[in-house]
């Protein structure tokens, strides 16, 4: 069983940043990949970077990359998504969530941290 649970997030001026966190009870976290994925008021749920468990393998959304940074603490059992230059469509409740494999579905999810970027 793994428990997600996120923080960080908050009110930022477009153009600053913010870094969620993201932390993990159960040992097998560890050999979880992890990714974080956002809502934004009246859409989909989508896809924003995801995580191996050793970290040698990452991939970004189109619309984050060069501006988000994802990373994982194994020794912490905690991810993080470090979000600079944000803009106010980044506006969205972010969510990070964890897999049993690369090649799995996310079966843990977290509640959910509010990010707001104000123009």
């Amino acid at each position: 069983q793994v428990q997600l649970v996120e923080s960080g997030g908050g009110l930022v001026q477009a153009g600053g940043s913010l870094r969620l966190s993201c932390a993990a009870s159960g040992r097998t976290f560890r050999s979880y990949a992890m990714g974080w994925f956002r809502q934004a008021p009246g859409k989909e749920r989508e896809f924003v970077a995801t995580i191996s468990w050793s970290g040698g393998n990452i991939y970004y959304a189109d619309s984050v990359k060069g501006r988000f940074t994802i990373s994982r603490d194994i020794a912490e059992n905690t991810g993080y998504l470090q979000m600079n230059s944000l803009k106010p469509e980044d506006t969205a409740v972010y969510y990070c969530a964890a897999r049993p494999s690369w090649v799995a579905s996310y079966n843990y999810w977290g509640q959910g941290t509010q990010v707001t970027v104000s123009s």
